[in-house]
């Protein structure tokens, strides 16, 4: 039993460590293949033109992009 109780507490220090590292770096998770930019899809709508409501959105994420760099 005591060898259990190690092991658990070895496996949630590593998961509270990650969940630190993540939250401190304020990154998107992101996945090995590449995500829709593997496919040739630039974004998740892929329609040429948008409605307003994504419009507004993409602009938010452009000011954020431009604010972080």
């Amino acid at each position: 039993m005591i060898i259990f109780l190690y092991t658990f507490a070895a496996f949630l220090i590593v998961i509270v460590a990650m969940a630190i590292g993540y939250i401190i770096q304020k990154k998107t998770i992101a996945g090995s293949c590449g995500g829709l930019g593997a496919i040739g899809m630039d974004k998740a709508c892929d329609c040429d033109d948008p409605c307003d409501e994504r419009k507004n959105k993409m602009a938010a994420d452009q000011i954020k992009i431009s604010f972080i760099e």
